[in-house]
């Protein structure tokens, strides 16, 4: 089964939409990556919708039970990043800190990674720019495991750009209905 975990990822997520990102480092042991997009929003408008509207944004084919409208982010120091569907529960990070329109931190490891034993430090940072926000989405991933974490990076990097486009994309539909 752990040897299908990292195929199986490279395949699914070779299709998915991709925001201007940069592989910061991959190493044995870890990697650090760095998503970025503008939305026509100002920060305080996009940390709401990151908070209150996830389920509106984030791509359901990366929740565990295919229904974002299940996940819920508690933006408060210990707060869950959580998926409920009945008795089916994730808890996928735990939130660290919080300073409502410029920084979002939350811990843990997402998706297979957390299955995996790993861990990771995850930040959704927000700066006025040109009469709207550049959001860029940070995520350094690491821990023990025999498998290379390094050939991890480029399909999780993927994932997160997925991500952070449906919230972009979101914040662009919003803006745009005023």
């Amino acid at each position: 089964m752990k040897a299908l975990v990292l195929p199986l990822l490279v395949i699914a997520m070779a299709l998915a939409p991709h925001a201007q990102a940069e592989i910061k480092d991959m190493k044995p042991n870890g990697f650090t990556l760095e998503n970025t997009q503008w939305v026509p929003v100002d920060a305080q408008t996009a940390y709401a919708s990151l908070v209150k509207d996830v389920g509106q944004w984030w791509p359901a084919d990366h929740s565990w039970w295919g229904d974002a409208s299940k996940l819920s982010i508690s933006d408060k120091a210990g707060g869950c990043f959580c998926e409920i569907n009945g008795a089916q529960q994730a808890w996928h990070m735990t939130v660290t800190f919080v300073d409502p329109g410029k920084l979002l931190r939350m811990t843990g490891g997402l998706g297979p990674l957390q299955g995996m034993g790993l861990d990771g430090a995850l930040e959704w940072r927000f700066v006025e720019e040109n009469n709207g926000t550049r959001i860029t989405l940070w995520y350094r991933a690491g821990g023990y495991t025999p498998d290379d974490l390094g050939k991890f990076a480029p399909v999780v990097d993927k994932v997160q750009g997925q991500q952070l486009g449906g919230l972009a994309e979101h914040l662009r539909k919003r803006a745009g209905a005023r």
